[in-house]
């Protein structure tokens, strides 16, 4: 008797296509741009609060995490610096570079204001600026960096006195040495849950981009773009000479890698940075994908943190130096070389002021102070500080990448197989690594 014929198999069932982060991006700007556009327009009332709403609450999950995650951050990045050989001279690098690319781009931003008159014809007077709530002054900054206890800087999320006691913390973890390992090993388990949540909110950036885009243009309109055309134009054009054009030169003539690589691998985080807004909250993915570029871990934690609170090209630098021609034309105010040169000053040295939130407000009331200039000038540019802080944003966390790899390429640790095949996304990928079974 022969023997029954087998059963087929069942067919497998179709996956539906994993959708790359990227492009998820993409088309959450694409669909925000449709709906505020379809709620200027026809002033759809519920639609906008729906974007306002969905906006405000990523923004707010992603600040949730600032504070703890700022602060852990540079603790555990300063004490993984006794790991790294030559730890001193790495930090000192990274902060020359940071100061130079700053200096760069500030003679780009003073260069396009000079040349376009950005304050020109905009119909604005001074009457239609007005005092910032929040201003900065270098006194303010320097006793403001001592916190008066502990706990405010967390509620109040002043990130500056947060880095403070984090450096203080993690320096004094390093003179204890092997008593302090107990916090540093849960320091560094806090950390990584920190960064586990944020990732679980970075997931939700798609939907976070529909909201926050949609209200820009829902709320403020092209009109408002064009009133403000030139400036706009300017800073655009700043962060994109900075990040498409010195910083590609940077990694050609001085890490001496191919720059379209470096872009591979960055995109991601900078990607995000131009939806988010925020330094600190992109901080994990700038992480990831430094590393990804071939850069060692343990000098990664500790220069991406650093750079999250300090390094600022976009917001520190391009930024109020058109803000402050904008607004000395507005006023009617002659800028000589001396305010220049201050100027240029004031972004090198005082960038920390802006600490990695959303906008920059405080950087540029400090550097208003410094020049002399009124403070009201800071009113004419806050309705359109969100469409501008996007593009400031994006910068500064390239350069946030940018500065190690540099660092890594010219100390000779940068692996560069590692750099030369970074491509993936790094959410896609960093979730495929945890959900991977850990080899024996």
């Amino acid at each position: 008797m022969s023997a029954p014929a087998s059963a087929p198999a069942p067919a497998s069932p179709r996956r539906i296509p994993k959708v790359p982060f990227w492009a998820q991006i993409v088309a959450g700007l694409v669909l925000g741009v449709v709906l505020g556009w379809i709620t200027r327009s026809y002033d759809v009332q519920w639609l906008h609060t729906t974007l306002d709403k969905v906006g405000h609450i990523f923004v707010q999950l992603l600040k949730l995490a600032v504070a703890p995650l700022v602060f852990f951050a540079i603790l555990v990045s300063i004490t993984n610096l006794r790991k790294v050989n030559n730890a001193a001279r790495l930090a000192s690098r990274t902060l020359l570079w940071f100061m130079i690319t700053s200096l760069i781009a500030v003679v780009i931003g003073l260069v396009l204001g000079l040349l376009t008159d950005p304050g020109a014809g905009t119909g604005l007077t001074p009457k239609d600026g007005q005092k910032p709530e929040n201003s900065g002054s270098w006194l303010d900054f320097l006793t403001g960096i001592i916190p008066t206890d502990v706990i405010t800087p967390f509620t109040e999320l002043n990130v500056l006195q947060i880095v403070f006691m984090a450096a203080v913390a993690g320096i004094a973890a390093l003179q204890l040495g092997e008593k302090a390992q107990p916090i540093l090993t849960l320091a560094e388990s806090v950390l990584e849950l920190l960064q586990k949540a944020l990732w679980w909110v970075i997931r939700l950036a798609p939907i976070g981009t529909v909201g926050l885009i949609g209200y820009a243009i829902a709320e403020y309109g092209w009109h408002l773009i064009g009133k403000y055309a030139t400036f706009t134009a300017d800073v655009y054009i700043g962060c994109a000479l900075v990040i498409f054009g010195v910083y590609p030169l940077l990694l050609v003539t001085v890490a001496k890698v191919n720059p379209l690589q470096f872009f591979k691998g960055a995109w991601p985080a900078i990607q995000l940075a131009f939806v988010s807004r925020s330094s600190v909250g992109t901080m994990p993915v700038t992480v990831k994908v430094t590393e990804r570029l071939g850069v060692p871990k343990e000098y990664t934690s500790f220069a991406v943190p650093f750079g999250a609170t300090t390094k600022m090209d976009g917001c520190a630098a391009i930024y109020p130096a058109l803000a402050a021609i904008f607004i000395a034309q507005i006023f009617e105010v002659q800028l000589g070389v001396k305010e220049y040169l201050l100027i240029a000053l004031v972004s090198v040295i005082g960038s920390a002021a802006t600490a990695g939130l959303t906008g920059a407000t405080v950087m540029l009331t400090l550097t208003l102070s410094t020049l002399g200039l009124p403070l009201e000038g800071v009113g004419l540019l806050m309705a359109i500080d969100p469409v501008l802080d996007m593009m400031r944003t994006a910068t500064n966390v390239a350069g946030q990448a940018l500065v190690p790899v540099i660092v890594a390429a010219r100390e000779k640790i940068l692996d560069l197989d590692a750099y030369n095949s970074a491509s993936a996304s790094p959410v896609d990928g960093y979730e495929t690594r945890e959900a991977s079974p850990v080899a024996a």
